[in-house]
């Protein structure tokens, strides 16, 4: 995949990106979660029955074509800071799991482990569309997904919510807490998460965390 990759950043605080995945990926993501059996759920926060590992095998085949979005990432975040551009560093894939969300499942307020997270949607059924569609609120709406940062004074943006569609990737920080709505559509919401760390030493790793993470990092690192 040589050709550039075309991206959405947020504009309200951490570095959001949004972009699309090929439809080649999207079915080897697919083919690879029907070789596990992995049950992911006492490593995760969500509600949701059915969250299942992608095995080492199926990780080593996925992370060359998941390394060229990532690396979508880094670009992004230098420009949004306007800062030169440097090559992407070489990603750990940490962790990678498959969720299937069903009617009434929920992902509660989270964050997750490594230096950034990414989740892509493989179905996001027409049943869940047409209710996100009828959803009136200031929220994500059913099936939504929403970012969450600071407690600000009511004239600051701290959450960004989004409906995703089918094949639509999201990078961001893996400190950033979202969460993902419930729905009441008998349908299923496909999608796949993951966690990156980098060969990066830990002073880099540290700029892309507010304050309070870098002090408590830097603690760790006293003892």
């Amino acid at each position: 995949m040589s050709e550039k990759i075309p991206i959405n950043i947020f504009n309200w605080g951490p570095c959001v990106v949004q972009c699309k995945i090929k439809e080649e990926f999207r079915q080897l993501l697919l083919k690879e979660a029907k070789t596990s059996n992995i049950d992911f759920r006492d490593k995760l926060a969500g509600q949701i029955n059915e969250e299942t590992g992608y095995s080492e095998q199926s990780k080593a085949k996925i992370l060359p074509t998941l390394s060229q979005y990532l690396g979508v990432y880094d670009q992004a975040y230098q420009r949004y800071r306007n800062k030169p551009y440097e090559k992407a560093p070489e990603y750990i894939l940490s962790a990678l799991w498959i969720n299937h969300q069903r009617k009434n499942e929920f992902n509660p307020p989270h964050d997750h482990d490594g230096k950034l997270s990414f989740v892509i949607y493989l179905d996001i059924p027409e049943a869940l569309k047409e209710e996100n569609a009828e959803y009136v609120g200031k929220s994500c709406g059913p099936g939504g997904i929403q970012f969450i940062y600071g407690n600000g004074p009511r004239d600051c943006i701290t959450y960004m919510s989004n409906f995703p569609e089918t094949r639509d990737m999201f990078i961001f920080p893996a400190w950033l807490k979202h969460w993902v709505s419930p729905f009441q559509s008998d349908c299923t919401r496909i999608s796949v998460s993951g966690n990156v760390h980098d060969s990066a030493p830990l002073n880099n790793i540290l700029n892309f965390a507010p304050k309070y993470l870098k002090d408590k990092e830097k603690k760790k690192g006293d003892k």
